[in-house]
């Protein structure tokens, strides 16, 4: 098969490799679309995190068809429709044609939405699921949000509003990202333009000039602390990015904060499966009964190493639009 592999140098070509065979639990599937997560680009710059990839292919989330099943297989069968989140738990990444997974972290996919959208869902919606459910908000609690447009964000104000969560204060930084969260339902007087305001005095000028009871922090690095320093006392961060500063630090400590780091990547460490496929099993459900609808995407382009490498720049630039970016690999 054809896959993207990535050198110790950091550089990747599109090379010929071995296509995986299934053990007794897996599945092949036959990759139709994958998603792009900065992690895929971040690889490509760290050497130390290169060291820990279990496989030179990267990707971490797919859809696609069932091309073979693992002897001890009995939900999936030979042409089903599948999506999954396989972060490091297949037999390779998703930049390829062909990949090997746990039948215990795969879910049928809906047919209300494409291969390509469903290639966009996993990571962000596995993500955004588990923040709302480990927050245990109130409908009557205030809630942060930075970088609310990005592929997370969407998923997670999707979530809040069919929630009925209202008292939301939101960032984005140009007119694509305000269009996006106008679009999910976000009232004009809950966003903050970080280009033209000051966004701590105006998230505090929102919010009845009080502080907010929850934090969620999208960004990171000097978002960080602006996020931190407007938590009441004793309020709940939550950090899905792992880039606080000592400044975001220091802040949250002194106001006594919880903190919630969100991480899919736990939950293989301990092959938790149940994780992955309750998760999936609950966003499919969304996505059927319309009360959520798939993130916005962009295909970049096929199997290839210009569409990684636009993918990439446009993730290292944070020029995604509110848009998910999708490599088509075996359109179906």
């Amino acid at each position: 098969m054809k896959a993207i592999v990535l050198h110790q140098s950091g550089e990747f070509e599109l090379l010929e490799v071995d296509t995986p065979q299934p053990k007794d639990n897996q599945i092949q599937v036959k990759i139709a679309a994958a998603g792009f997560n900065p992690i895929d680009y971040q690889m490509t710059e760290n050497a130390m995190e290169r060291k820990l990839l279990h496989s030179p292919i990267l990707g971490r989330e797919f859809s696609g068809i069932v091309a073979a099943v693992g002897e001890n297989v009995t939900d999936f069968r030979i042409g089903d429709s599948v999506f999954c989140g396989s972060g490091s738990m297949g037999s390779n990444g998703t930049y390829a044609e062909y990949i090997c997974v746990p039948a215990e972290i795969v879910m049928h996919l809906p047919q209300s939405i494409s291969f390509e959208q469903g290639a966009g869902i996993p990571s962000v919606g596995l993500t955004a699921l588990q923040s709302v459910n480990r927050m245990k908000a109130n409908l009557s609690d205030t809630i942060f949000i930075t970088g609310a447009a990005g592929g997370v964000g969407n998923m997670l104000l999707k979530m809040l509003i069919q929630k009925r969560y209202d008292n939301l204060v939101v960032t984005a930084g140009n007119e694509n990202s305000i269009a996006a969260l106008l679009e999910i339902g976000i009232e004009p007087s809950q966003i903050i333009d970080y280009r033209k305001n000051n966004v701590y005095e105006t998230a505090l000028a929102l919010n009845n000039k009080e502080h907010f009871d929850f934090a969620i922090d999208l960004v990171g690095n000097e978002i960080s602390v602006v996020a931190a320093r407007l938590l009441k006392t004793n309020g709940i961060y939550v950090d899905v990015t792992n880039f606080t500063t000592p400044d975001s630090r220091e802040a949250l400590f002194s106001k006594g904060a919880a903190i919630l780091n969100i991480s899919n990547y736990a939950y293989s460490l301990e092959k938790r499966y149940n994780y992955y496929k309750n998760g999936l099993a609950e966003l499919a459900k969304l996505l059927q009964e319309n009360l959520i609808t798939p993130t916005n995407i962009e295909i970049v382009g096929g199997l290839g190493v210009a569409t990684v490498a636009k993918a990439h720049r446009i993730l290292r630039e944070n020029k995604t639009n509110g848009k998910k970016l999708i490599m088509q690999i075996n359109p179906l």
